[in-house]
């Protein structure tokens, strides 16, 4: 036999890189010990600089953000049903017009694309708030990588998320959420055009435009800032001499031609809409609602600012500093720690300028001229507005952003997320043992909406095609119904254009009065003018939820028999 030892022969070989004392057997041992969290954290900062995965990476980020936050809100609201909104959308999406009465159509076309493909349910509905959600941190990333460099981009995609408006205050799907994906592709379309300024870059934006507008003309505000910014910015003229302005004006136009007739032929309903609902505030109540508009935002922005901030200044063993230099010498220490003068290599200037130009005339501008023109200042209507608000922070040239800094916040991020998802469900329950009694957000119109259906069916055995009542009423009892009647509702001029009275005699229809409506009276009065031989209920529902009852909610119902075979009916 060889002398030949086998370690030799492995050696000679090449199948054996050389003794288990070796080098990389000490660098293995090593990694064996290092922490999952530490092997994790290199993970993340690497995926996100590099520019090969960076965009897979925050794909798979607002995939999970997504699906997280579905199964969040659908147990945090497990006790409700869905929002009045939600199911205005879903009517409108069952008919592919040009536009809604109170609206442009856009928001109603996605609903009724989304339900043809997902059944109509509560969990559904979060799904689709939380998709547009997740679409709008996926283009803010593509808006932050022409400003910042990779890992700022991450890190304020990082704050959107911990945004309550990309979380909590997302969960109901309307025109105001779905401008988190129109407004950043229009704002991506404006960066590509001033910097490209070619026919194809002015097309794009056009195009952007027209889709922002066909979500609602609110979206006015942010082109408008971004107009203004294109005028403000040092290469102005750059912008403005060459063809890719004029080419956007007319693709928006053009791309705007058939809502532009819809809305000519509906004597420009939406706008009659607002003005009704929103216009003639004095100047006192425009203040107050102002005032209550800046509260609520800024508060809202100030928690992703603040687990920003946290991440930026936070220093290990910091509880060492703290005895060494005292509680208000540790908090001025911490907020000067990320601030660093000189050049920064990680921020685009030219760039920068439009987001910080852009986010401060949307912040600023629309409050001030609802306060010149007394009108009615809705909190909501700053769910589009800021979210640049981020992007606008980690775009300081003076702010440092490390690498631990954003593996910090994104931890925040998943240890937030991941505790939301054990709560949810006991908030729901919490929430029901003690709001359960105050009414709307309880209100048993899912219940309800099953009662009248069988009501129909056993009185006409046929499709239940029209619900005639308040928006606030029928609309919901569309989602609901297995029938899913359209609602017709009386009173509003700017009704959806979904059926009419003429149709719903033909077809016959439940109308609904709520009687704690402050409108009762004229409720029914319209129910005894058109509907004088209709069958009169009165109902009464309760929803209960772990044991707990909630509200019991009466209702005074009109039945009118159809006249149309069921052959004829509007399916």
């Amino acid at each position: 036999m060889s002398d030949v030892s086998s370690t030799e022969i492995a050696r000679r070989t090449g199948k054996n890189p050389g003794p288990r004392t070796g080098l990389r057997s000490r660098q293995n041992a090593r990694l064996r010990h290092v922490p999952v969290t530490r092997r994790v954290a290199a993970w993340v900062a690497a995926m996100a600089h590099d520019p090969a995965t960076s965009f897979k990476f925050v794909i798979g980020f607002a995939v999970a953000h997504t699906l997280l936050w579905t199964i969040i809100l659908t147990a945090l609201k497990s006790a409700q049903d869905v929002h009045m909104d939600v199911a205005e959308a879903y009517a409108w999406g069952q008919k592919f017009l040009l536009g809604y009465g109170k609206h442009p159509p856009l928001s109603g076309w996605i609903a009724g694309v989304w339900f043809r493909i997902f059944p109509v349910t509560d969990w559904a509905t979060y799904a689709l708030a939380m998709t547009v959600t997740g679409l709008g941190l996926v283009i803010c990333w593509l808006i932050a990588v022409r400003v910042v460099d990779h890992r700022r981009a991450l890190f304020s995609v990082a704050m959107l998320a911990l945004y309550p408006i990309f979380t909590f205050k997302g969960f109901k799907y309307n025109p105001d959420l779905l401008q988190l994906v129109t407004l950043p592709l229009f704002v991506l379309a404006y960066l590509h055009a001033f910097e490209k300024r070619t026919v194809r870059a002015g097309i794009w934006l056009g195009l952007a435009v027209a889709l922002a507008l066909m979500t609602k003309y609110w979206v006015l505000t942010m082109i408008g800032a971004a107009g203004l910014a294109s005028l403000l910015h040092p290469d102005r003229m750059r912008f403005w001499r060459s063809p890719a302005p004029w080419v956007a004006f007319a693709a928006a136009f053009v791309g705007m031609l058939p809502h532009l007739w819809w809305l000519k032929q509906a004597d420009f309903l939406p706008l009659i809409y607002a003005d009704d609902v929103y216009g003639g505030r004095t100047f006192l109540t425009t203040l107050r609602l102002v005032g209550i508009y800046f509260a609520h935002n800024i508060g809202l922005l100030l928690i992703p600012i603040a687990f920003a901030a946290i991440a930026l200044a936070w220093k290990l063993q910091w509880w060492k500093s703290l005895r060494r230099r005292g509680l208000i010498g540790e908090f001025i220490a911490s907020a000067k720690r990320p601030w660093v003068r000189g050049p920064n290599s990680g921020v685009f200037l030219t760039q920068a300028r439009h987001i910080w130009i852009i986010q401060i005339i949307a912040g600023v501008v629309p409050p001030l001229a609802a306060m010149v023109f007394g009108i009615y200042m809705k909190t909501d209507w700053g769910i589009s507005l800021f979210f640049l608000v981020p992007l606008a922070l980690v775009a300081l040239p003076t702010l440092r952003v490390t690498q631990m800094a954003l593996i910090r916040l994104m931890f925040m991020w998943l240890a937030f997320t991941l505790i939301m998802l054990l709560v949810s469900p006991i908030i729901a329950a919490q929430t029901v043992r003690r709001d359960g009694e105050a009414g709307v957000p309880f209100a048993p119109k899912s219940e309800f909406a099953l009662q009248l259906t069988e009501a129909w069916r056993a009185r006409f055995n046929r499709r239940w095609a029209v619900v005639a009542g308040t928006t606030e009423v029928g609309e919901p009892l569309t989602f609901y119904s297995p029938d899913h009647p359209a609602p017709l509702t009386p009173r509003e001029v700017w009704a959806s254009g979904l059926t009419s009275l003429e149709a719903a005699k033909q077809l016959g229809f439940i109308g609904i009065c709520d009687t704690k409506d402050l409108e009762l009276s004229k409720c029914e009065a319209w129910m005894a003018e058109n509907a004088p031989n209709a069958e009169r209920l009165d109902l009464t529902s309760r929803r209960y939820f772990h044991g707990k009852a909630g509200p019991a909610v009466k209702w005074k119902i009109w039945i009118v028999a159809p006249t149309r075979p069921e052959e004829e009916d509007d399916k």
